[in-house]
């Protein structure tokens, strides 16, 4: 099959290595079905969509609301090349998954106000799929409402009128949402089992998202929450648009 292009972009390896090796097992692809750029490190190089069968951009370091005067040359960067990549994937309604960075990347483009009003920290949420989750194709199958993991700084607070609101949590109304008929985005992680938190919290741990001797009992309470369902959503993404 075609593989699928992972986008990511976050700077600490072991961090990049871990997410990588969840879409992996999440999404039941090998290693050659599953494309990775980093583009922290280097620009974004010309890409032929025709070649993959659907493009996932990862969670990332980066806060789209943050001040451009705030924003480092990198961030800038990695912000023009996906904003000039999606302009190609909304025009072929071509398969894309963001999560979590996904809000702020296709929501900005197609004119969601992305903003710190609906921010949630670490740990595990109730999700609640709504009436057009629940029969949205990729979701089908899930329950109404499961347990999955967050972390955010910004959220989405206006959906652009010809998206689709697919599910919420009680903090954040905007936890997912679809674009035409293939663009999807997540605020939750559907990547993350609590282990994965837990690991992204000890390598964050001095990172500035929060105070480092919280670490400990952020990764104690990461682990009384058990999400199994979120991943089943890159299990349909996958078996859904893989192309032979």
């Amino acid at each position: 099959m075609k593989p699928f292009l992972l986008l990511a972009s976050r700077a600490e390896d072991e961090a990049a290595e871990d997410e990588y090796r969840a879409y992996l097992r999440y999404g039941g692809l090998e290693p050659a079905q599953l494309h990775r750029i980093r583009m922290e490190a280097g620009p974004l190089p010309e890409l032929d969509l025709s070649a993959y069968s659907g493009v996932i951009v990862g969670g990332s370091p980066f806060t789209s609301s943050d001040p451009d005067e705030e924003k480092t040359a990198t961030q800038h960067r990695v912000e023009r090349e996906l904003a000039a990549l999606l302009d190609g994937i909304v025009a072929e309604d071509f398969p894309f998954l963001g999560a979590c960075y996904g809000v702020g990347t296709l929501g900005l483009h197609q004119g969601a106000v992305i903003d710190r009003t609906y921010g949630e920290g670490l740990g595990g949420v109730t999700i609640t799929l709504t009436d057009e989750g629940l029969l949205d194709p990729l979701l089908r199958g899930m329950p109404e409402s499961f347990t999955a993991f967050t972390g955010h700084k910004e959220a989405c607070s206006v959906l652009p009128a010809h998206a689709v609101l697919l599910a919420s949590s009680a903090a954040c109304p905007v936890h997912m949402f679809r674009i035409k008929s293939n663009l999807y985005a997540t605020q939750f992680h559907p990547e993350l089992d609590a282990e994965g938190l837990v690991t992204r919290i000890d390598i964050y741990r001095h990172a500035g998202y929060f105070p480092p001797e919280s670490a400990e009992m952020l990764m104690a309470d990461a682990r009384q929450f058990t999400a199994t369902e979120p991943m089943k959503i890159l299990r349909s993404f996958v078996e859904l648009y893989a192309v032979l």
